[in-house]
């Protein structure tokens, strides 16, 4: 079957040209306005940057400088009333329905736009074409689809128009701050959608992405797969991309009798991924051993939920979902505390202002602490933490 068009293609050649299509523009919202220009996790070279602002503006309308405003907006001010697109604050249907209509009206907000949109481009280009003309890359690419295509390339050319709004205004933004798994419990309710980001280039893995924002790489855990992540070190092989930095990975070495300098400094760069450590190897087993050992239905029942409740950042906890905690780590005090060591543990953090040597002495009283619980899953896990060595966040070897 053809439809008419300069160029005739069959049912399915449309359809791998409309996949291809928008792949192309994913890879350049997710590569160049995402990693490249609002996190600076990487350089890209003149021609594949500008290729990248060229397509961006023929196939979405997008302006560099917005987008970047908005996205540095969100992190800085997540899950807040000033968050432009929180589905926490705003609701998840108002997110995922409306998602571009938000993007648009934070868009005219001069303030966000002064604030958070420095070190965009700001050429000839940008001046006088990608920004006062927006519009006019979009109208060019309905006129030629057309042109090639007929009313085939009329429905593609909507396709592409409503591809991102959906996707990443949309799922994005708004399942990807409402409903997922979580490797790392932050104090934003971001989550990781799939584990293989295919569809929306890498984005899915949203959750990891706010743990480590400045990371090039999305992917933490050995199942994810971000294919931004792919292309980017394609880009590299061809040297048309130079990464700054990825996510950290714990290095690991045979356990010291003590904590010392150099392990602090390890634990510092690796907390998010040892406080994700603590929920897997001390909480859940922990919290599991005591639903086992209950007799009471309704008390399985509290912990199974208080499980939940434990591993979340205090902060996204309601007022209920405070006081059922409350009640079930009263009611056990092996649950009770293995929880005060992990809150004691991420306070070791919080403490902006504090010293490596202040933090030394911080983490040498939890461990006497954990270790002196008589609880199992405690004392193993400071001997994990005793094996933790310095690996640096830049790793030139994986690109």
């Amino acid at each position: 079957m053809t439809l008419t068009g300069l160029s005739d293609l069959t049912i399915w050649g449309y359809i791998a040209l409309t996949l291809g299509l928008t792949h192309i523009t994913i890879v350049s919202v997710t590569v160049f306005l995402h990693r490249h220009q609002a996190h600076k996790a990487l350089n890209l070279h003149p021609l594949l940057s500008h290729f990248f602002r060229f397509w961006l503006w023929l196939t979405t309308g997008m302006v560099t400088r917005e987008w970047v405003a908005i996205h540095r907006k969100h992190h800085a001010k997540c899950e807040t009333e000033d968050d432009p697109h929180s589905p926490q604050t705003r609701g998840i249907g108002e997110v995922l329905c409306r998602g571009a209509e938000l993007y648009q009206s934070e868009a005219a907000n001069q303030e966000t736009l002064d604030r958070y949109g420095k070190g965009t481009p700001d050429d000839w280009l940008e001046r006088h074409i990608y920004t006062p003309r927006h519009y006019h890359g979009v109208s060019l690419l309905l006129v030629i689809q057309f042109l090639l295509f007929g009313p085939a390339g009329v429905a593609i050319w909507a396709l592409q128009m409503i591809w991102i709004p959906f996707w990443a205004a949309g799922v994005i933004n708004g399942i990807g701050h409402y409903w997922g798994y979580r490797n790392f419990e932050i104090p934003n309710a971001s989550t990781n959608i799939l584990p293989w980001g295919l569809l929306i280039g890498g984005e899915e893995l949203h959750n990891n992405h706010h743990a480590y924002a400045s990371s090039a790489k999305l992917s933490i855990r050995p199942w994810e797969f971000d294919i931004g992540w792919f292309y980017i070190r394609l880009f590299s092989l061809f040297r048309l991309a130079r990464v700054h930095k990825v996510a950290p990975a714990p290095q690991l070495i045979p356990a010291r009798p003590q904590l010392d300098m150099d392990a602090v400094r390890s634990l510092t760069v690796n907390r998010l991924q040892l406080l994700s450590d603590y929920r897997r190897r001390v909480l859940q087993p922990v919290f599991r051993a005591e639903i086992n050992a209950t007799a009471h239905k309704s008390w399985k029942r509290l912990y199974r939920k208080a499980r939940h409740l434990a591993k979340r950042d205090l902060s996204l906890l309601n007022e209920k979902e405070r006081q059922r905690l409350r009640q079930v780590l009263e009611n056990s005090s092996t649950l009770k505390t293995v929880y005060q060591l992990r809150i004691q543990l991420q306070d070791v953090w919080e403490q902006q202002a504090s010293s490596h040597e202040t933090r030394l002495e911080s983490l040498r009283q939890w461990c006497t602490q954990a270790e002196s619980s008589g609880i199992q899953a405690l004392e193993e896990f400071v001997q994990l933490m005793r094996r933790y060595e310095l690996k640096s966040l830049t790793r030139p070897g994986d690109i």
